[in-house]
């Protein structure tokens, strides 16, 4: 099988000769490691030398100084946001207003001044044709709350007045539709899946009740699913922590796989997702990066990554159980992971 072959029978959980395999997406701190530990110079030759089956694509978006389309919206009470050290619960625009009708108050943005349908297809101009294209969207509306509010007014007016949530949620969905759009439009027939999603877990429980999560998050995040179905893409979604409770919801969603299985939060074991939903959705994930992969040695990543694949012989993309790869992951437990995930 090719890459792309491999990774579409996984996510239709059929049968492979091997399990998918996903790095993730370094940060720009880990790569000195990896490229020196690996003896490559760029990211693309790391991806061909270790073999890995997802050729991810972030969206391109000029909005100085971090310019990430996850920086788009200048939430901040006072000065621009900063990428490094920007955080949820700082205090947002709109903390202090409660009436809806003021919701553009705010200057949202308009992506197109800010995203070039060429800068889009040159992004996917060089991917090697046998590789799947997975376009890192993000998308993530319900996290964007908590940063228009301050995560805890936020969470205040999800229960005080819901209103006022409802309508800024919208604006925010309004703005990632528009700017997929964009990306879609520049890249139709040259990608194959997307990333998107929100954080909705903390270690031992969901941040907000699974009540909540249906009524604020899951409507915005559907048309955004719906319209990526639109264009024939399969939808990975992404969410940090213990979800266990609200799988049952994102599968309704129509979504083809769920990121990134974080190992150690609670009710997130390989065991029990594969018992539950291994019939119903494919995961990507499932490598501790939280302890494991941090403090780990490479006989004990190949223990388990030998554990994932008899769990699931497919169905799930054996990946770090987040897809940012820190400075603190030993290059050679990376190694292990590929080595492992290709051997018989």
């Amino acid at each position: 099988m090719n890459h792309k072959e491999r990774f579409f029978a996984t996510l239709e959980r059929k049968s492979v000769d091997r399990p998918a395999c996903w790095l993730g997406i370094p940060v720009q701190e880990a790569y000195e490691g990896l490229f020196k530990y690996f003896q490559v110079k760029n990211l693309v030759d790391l991806k061909l030398k270790i073999n890995d089956d997802i050729w991810h694509v972030e969206v391109p978006y000029n909005y100085p100084p971090n310019n990430h389309i996850a920086c788009a919206f200048d939430f901040a009470k006072k000065g621009t946001i900063n990428y490094s050290k920007r955080t949820l619960t700082a205090p947002g625009f709109f903390e202090d207003y409660s009436d809806p009708s003021k919701v553009d108050d705010f200057e949202w943005p308009d992506p197109s001044n800010y995203m070039d349908s060429e800068e889009c297809k040159q992004r996917i101009e060089d991917v090697p044709e046998e590789y799947p294209v997975l376009g890192i969207m993000w998308s993530a509306h319900f996290q964007d709350v908590y940063s228009a509010f301050g995560m805890e007014r936020a969470l205040i007016n999800i229960l005080k007045n819901p209103e006022i949530i409802k309508a800024v949620s919208e604006k925010i969905v309004e703005f990632y539709l528009k700017a997929n759009k964009i990306f879609y439009e520049a890249t139709k027939g040259k990608i194959d899946a997307v990333l998107i999603g929100n954080d909705f877990g903390g270690q031992k429980r969901l941040m907000v009740s699974p009540e909540n999560i249906r009524k604020f998050a899951l409507p915005g995040s559907k048309k955004i699913i719906d319209q990526a179905k639109s264009y024939g893409l399969k939808v990975i979604y992404h969410s940090c922590g213990s979800i266990f409770d609200v799988i049952p919801d994102l599968i309704n969603l129509g979504i083809d796989a769920i990121h990134p299985i974080q190992a150690l939060a609670a009710k997130m074991d390989v065991k029990s997702l594969k018992s539950n939903y291994g019939d119903k959705i494919s995961f990507c994930g499932g490598l501790d990066a939280q302890n494991l992969l941090v403090f780990g040695n490479p006989d004990q990543i190949r223990e388990k990554v030998f554990e994932l694949k008899r769990i699931f012989p497919t169905g799930l993309i054996i990946s770090p159980s987040h897809e940012a790869i820190l400075p603190d992951v030993n290059p050679a437990n990376v190694d292990a992971l590929f080595k492992s995930v290709q051997q018989n």
